[in-house]
């Protein structure tokens, strides 16, 4: 593997502009050979002086990124360092305080046993701190490799030894590579954890602390069961079509697609969320550290996927079992609760197995979202309750399968289901309206915890338009035969207004609030931002035409539904997989944003606290998580030029100040 290829797989994304210019050194040294005069046009003076001027230019370009570099090690250093003496300063108020215990008295010889809580919790902050040592261990070695093999390959191109003697001039003496207190700060973290959270262990300690590896590669048997199992899904679900085309089951079919529907959504969400890990992966996007994941024990994009092909598998077998359930003696509507139940189960199965740290992070997750008003909203909640808004459908279909199933006493055929579907104009709703309510409650809660207007109640305002909407096409349907002509129904022209409002506030908010798009400044990046993180501007674009369009479908289905040429069942089938679609490419641009505030930040790892933050504390962390110069892409910027640089400025200073903690600033 190529040195800049081995750079770019191995760094730490969000400090990405603080390493090596590697590839910029290497094109000025091919430019500079490639416009060399001729040694047989010109005299050899004329070559030394071009190579001459080149050399003054490069090396005062090599000053500066090792300038660069030096002050950015120094300051995480430093900053590791006050790190390192807060964390042993809890570690040793807690043994102090459990030594002062009831529990001890009289037991002065023996080594304090710490709470259970307290004990993992410290293990927790130790180990991600350990992690960021590594990072920035890892920084110094690579950049290192960086300047050696770029000024080695300056000495062989242009046949001199200049970029040698530079290299041990400044480079071998410089504070980066020089300084060995990064290393002593590790040892010294390996004795803490062994001795004073192990118990001695070592083995057990270093356990806890392994970095898992920079470039680490897939594994090949999850990969080749991705394969089997999407393989299958695709050759079963030919065989569902073709099975349901030429089989005549009239009502039946059409309830056993409301009764499937739900977990179609669910697996298709999980295999496009396979894939945003995948983009995310690839582009430098540091989604660990934004969902605050364990970074040494979470799933993979292939993880992911390899779940939903086998859930998918299971819900195209379920389906064909219902399709022939009269050749196979079995109840049809056993298998539709059956999928269901499985799923379930699979997701509460209290057993520590079958990816059981990824289940239970979800659950807490979702048990967060549930009680939005009354808990602390981090980013993995507000995210996870946004995807829940492009799954209103699947709501509603398992409420339908829940009613169905209560309502229904015949497992063989299907009774009337107008009291689940347009007979149920309470209940209905009110599931309708529950992902809205969780973001709305979320926005809320922020607000309360912020005292900021904006842009919490902005945002509330928003999932607000949604009870709008579901309210008036609940009265438009209750009052629908109340008049000959639905067209002076006016709860019709309420329900079109509302959602007028409730797309065109939608799409602007995606755009300039979650996107960061539509920057006055993004200079070259038209219409996008000043900087951007996939390499391809078109996807750019096709993400703000596609987030258009598939905001404002609800037109072509009002039209196409008014006409007659296709049932709602049906356009409801169609637009709730393009609703999941459309939240999937809102995913890549979200995640970016909140990426380059992390990178604005410089924030690379969990900053986990065991001190409880005070009221003031939360106050100020969630103003961080809303200041324009922090979230570098939220909202407008008024100007550009000194502005932008007294923000680079005021960032350069967070790193100086450890006064506040900002692990939940996601």
């Amino acid at each position: 593997m190529k040195f800049a290829e081995h750079l770019s797989a191995h760094i730490t994304p969000e400090w990405r502009k603080q390493y090596i210019s590697y590839e910029e050194m290497k094109a000025m040294l091919y430019t500079a050979v490639e416009e060399a005069p001729s040694d047989e046009s010109v005299e050899p003076e004329v070559i030394s002086r071009h190579f001459a001027s080149f050399d003054e230019v490069f090396f005062t370009f090599c000053d500066r990124e090792l300038k660069k570099i030096n002050t950015f090690y120094s300051e995480k250093l430093a900053e590791a360092t006050r790190k390192y003496a807060a964390l042993q300063s809890e570690l040793k108020t807690a043994v102090e305080l459990q030594q002062g215990s009831g529990k001890n008295k009289g037991k002065v010889t023996a080594k304090p046993l710490l709470p259970t809580r307290k004990l993992r919790d410290l293990k927790l902050a130790f180990s991600e701190f350990y992690l960021s040592l590594i990072l920035l261990q890892n920084y110094q070695t690579l950049n290192h490799t960086g300047f050696r093999k770029i000024l080695k390959k300056h000495d062989k191109l242009l046949s001199v030894d200049a970029g040698t003697k530079w290299r041990v001039e400044c480079v071998e003496t410089s504070h980066f590579y020089t300084s060995k207190d990064i290393d002593k700060l590790i040892q010294e973290t390996e004795a803490t954890v062994t001795n004073d959270l192990e118990g001695g262990d070592r083995q057990r300690a270093m356990k806890r602390l392994r970095v898992p590896p920079l470039g680490e590669s897939q594994s090949p048997w999850t990969t080749f069961k991705v394969g089997l199992f999407s393989g299958s899904f695709i050759v079963l679900s030919v065989a569902v079509v073709l099975s349901a085309v030429f089989h005549d089951s009239g009502e039946n079919l059409k309830i056993a697609f409301r009764l499937y529907r739900g977990p179609f959504l669910i697996i298709e969400f999980l295999f496009l969320i396979g894939i945003n890990v995948y983009g995310w992966r690839s582009s430098g996007v540091n989604h660990v550290l934004i969902f605050e994941l364990d970074p040494r024990n979470h799933l993979s994009e292939q993880h992911l996927m390899e779940l939903a092909a086998v859930l998918g598998v299971v819900w195209t077998l379920s389906l064909l079992s219902f399709l022939y359930s009269a050749s196979l003696s079995i109840p049809p509507y056993v298998n539709p609760l059956v999928l269901v139940c499985i799923m379930l189960i699979f997701l509460l199965n209290p057993v520590k197995m079958f990816r059981h740290e990824a289940r239970f992070w979800l659950l807490k997750i979702i048990g967060r979202v549930l009680i939005s008003p009354f808990a602390y909203v981090n980013f993995a909640d507000f995210w996870l309750a946004d995807q829940f808004n492009s799954l209103a459908t699947a709501f509603l279909d398992f409420h339908f399968l829940i009613c169905f199933y209560i309502t229904n006493g015949d497992w063989l055929k299907a009774s009337d289901t107008t009291q689940c579907m347009s007979g149920s104009l309470i209940i209905r709703p009110i599931v309708n309206c529950l992902p809205a309510w969780f973001r709305f409650a979320q926005c809320v809660r922020r607000y309360r915890d912020s005292k900021e207007a904006f842009p919490h109640l902005m945002n509330a305002g928003k999932y607000s338009t949604t009870f709008l909407v579901v309210a008036a096409n609940t009265l438009y349907a209750y009052h629908g035969a109340e008049y000959n002509n639905k067209w002076e129904n006016p709860w019709l022209w309420l329900w079109v207004c509302s959602c007028l409002i409730n797309s065109i506030y939608s799409y602007t908010w995606d755009l300039k609030m979650d996107w960061g798009l539509l920057d006055n400044n993004a200079g070259e990046n038209r219409f996008l931002r000043e900087e951007v993180v996939y390499s391809t501007a078109w996807f750019y674009y096709f993400a703000i035409i596609e987030d258009f369009i598939l905001r404002f479908i609800w037109i072509a289905s009002f039209i196409l539904i008014e006409c007659g040429y296709i049932s709602g069942d049906l356009m409801t089938s169609i637009i709730a997989p393009l609703e999941v679609f459309r939240r999937f490419v809102w995913n890549f641009f979200r995640l970016e944003n909140e990426h380059l505030n992390n990178c604005g930040r410089f924030r690379a790892v969990r900053d986990i606290s065991i001190a409880p933050i005070e009221s003031s504390d939360q106050t100020q962390i969630l103003r961080m998580m809303d200041d324009e110069n922090g979230v570098l892409n939220r909202g407008k910027r008024k100007s550009g030029g000194k502005k932008q640089n007294n923000a680079k400025e005021e960032k350069r200073a967070l790193l100086k100040e450890e006064t506040v903690d900002i692990s939940n600033a996601n």
